[in-house]
């Protein structure tokens, strides 16, 4: 991290079939060995399956996914006398987004379906309906968070 002046925000150009930013984010989280097309494909093949299955708009649907699988709370170290305790924090919303995000992905990886097609859309549907690993690892966040609310005064 730089000590003289924070990081500027890359602009980022929204995706080429819905118009949509967070999407266009999406992919480029997605994407491995800078191969943009591959990852367009997936989510929108994914997208499509997801339109079949649960008969909505897909971009509403993986918009609904994403507030289902965001953290309000986290937790961070916070070094005080020789001990390290967790201490509650809430998340701002740039990091939630990018949460989501990676924890989406993540979950969609370790699915076992045949595709990654089929397990991103397969992740989608269950954190629509509120279950599978990524709302999954949302809630472990908020029971640490809520476990460790004793330590909530060593917020900085």
């Amino acid at each position: 991290m730089s000590r003289r002046h924070a990081a500027e925000k890359r602009e980022i150009l929204p995706d080429a079939k819905f118009g949509d930013k967070v999407l266009s984010k999406f992919m480029n989280n997605l994407m491995t060995d800078g191969k943009k097309s591959v990852a367009e494909s997936i989510v929108y093949n994914a997208m499509d399956r997801v339109e079949s299955k649960l008969k909505r708009a897909p971009i509403e649907v993986f918009h609904e996914a994403l507030d289902n699988i965001k953290p309000s709370v986290e937790v961070r170290s916070r070094r005080v006398g020789g001990a390290t305790y967790q201490v509650p924090v809430e998340v701002r919303p740039s990091r939630r987004e990018a949460l989501a995000i990676r924890w989406l992905i993540k979950a969609a990886r370790t699915r076992n379906e045949n595709t990654m097609e089929e397990r991103l859309a397969g992740e989608l549907v269950d954190a629509v309906n509120s279950r599978g690993s990524a709302v999954k690892k949302r809630e472990d966040t908020h029971k640490m968070a809520d476990a460790n609310k004793a330590f909530s005064h060593y917020r900085w």
